[in-house]
């Protein structure tokens, strides 16, 4: 059985993170989700150009986030638009979007939370079916705009765009390196 999540290639990232997004967002929100650009990086570096510091960052942000630990330890951050957030939660709870914005943001904070947890349980079975078993963290939210997340020195980090119908969702992958 591996050891170290530095055993972890790109490619298998890449694989379940785009599986985990486009199963969750076909099956709970009928919608379909395409992956476009890729980012990998080391350590604390920022954001790229055209992820963090466009437009996207400067409007309201609804980030979920659940980590993984075991054999792979790690955090997925998916980030949505402020407007994008309200639009998943109608979806995936059946309501019009006047129900929605009545209803406030702690539903929209539930909704997200229970997508980035669906998306993130996906993708870490997908590492345990490849010998990197570990468990779930409690989902937890974040909120604001033109924020960054930045990592310790010592992890791994992927970051992938994916399309969907005009919105853009961010898959912000860190893993811990070497242990």
């Amino acid at each position: 059985m591996p050891a170290a999540t530095q055993e972890i290639s790109e490619a298998l990232i890449r694989h379940n993170i785009n599986r985990a997004v486009c199963d969750v967002f076909k099956t709970m929100l009928h919608r379909t989700a395409s992956l476009g650009a890729a980012y990998t990086s080391g350590g604390a570096d920022p954001l790229p150009v055209g992820v963090h510091g466009d437009q996207l960052a400067m409007n309201p942000q609804v980030v979920g986030t659940v980590g993984f630990l075991g054999e792979a330890n790690g955090l997925i951050y998916l980030y949505f638009d402020g407007g994008f957030a309200r639009h998943c939660t109608g979806h995936l709870l059946g309501m019009s979007d006047a129900e929605v914005d009545e209803a406030g943001d702690e539903v929209v904070n539930d909704a997200i939370g229970e997508i980035t947890n669906m998306t993130v349980g996906s993708f870490k079975n997908g590492l345990s079916d490849q010998g990197f078993p570990c468990k779930l963290t409690i989902p937890s939210i974040l909120r604001g705009r033109n924020f960054c997340v930045e990592p310790i020195s010592d992890s791994q980090r992927f970051i992938y765009v994916f399309e969907t119908e005009g919105q853009r969702l961010i898959a912000d992958i860190l893993l811990k390196c070497g242990e």
